[in-house]
């Protein structure tokens, strides 16, 4: 009997220490299907304002301020910038590379040239990559991802 015990507070033990494997973000992840960031990025304008799950790998986090995450997509070279400042999140640099489930809300940004080029810029520097302002010809509207909750292995 007293293995029996043991061995069912061991089982109980890694179940909770499973779970906290997981960081947890803002609101709790209520949608159960997820929206592949390939289909969310060929047709953006589909998507704006509509609550959605999306899943990827953390390539890239805001260093400053934890206000921003970037993930993959599920095709290559394919990414989605995901904003937690709007709702108050912010995420720590120690998630660079962990798989995410994030919630939230596609928002559509139109930039003229000049802001277009301030956004690039800033971008290009986070980077720390050259930036060539003549690229930008013309006004730019950008879509990501205002994040209501998020789940980080």
């Amino acid at each position: 009997m007293k293995r029996l015990n043991l061995l069912l507070l061991l089982c109980v033990l890694s179940i909770l220490i499973y779970a906290e494997d997981k960081k947890k973000f803002g609101e709790s992840i209520t949608i159960k299907e997820i929206s592949p960031v390939s289909k969310i990025l060929e047709k953006p304008e589909e998507f704006v304002a509509k609550k959605i799950l999306v899943e990827g790998r953390i390539i890239d986090v805001c260093e400053d301020k934890g206000c921003w995450l970037e993930i993959s997509s599920d095709k290559k070279f394919q990414t989605l910038k995901c904003y937690g400042k709007q709702n108050g999140i912010s995420f720590p640099a120690d998630i660079k590379g962990k798989k995410a489930k994030i919630q939230g809300e596609i928002y559509k940004v139109e930039l003229t040239k000049e802001k277009a080029i301030e956004y690039f810029k800033h971008q290009a520097e986070h980077k720390k990559e050259e930036f060539d302002s003549a690229k930008i010809t013309g006004p730019t509207t950008l879509y990501f991802l205002k994040v209501f909750g998020a789940e980080i292995e």
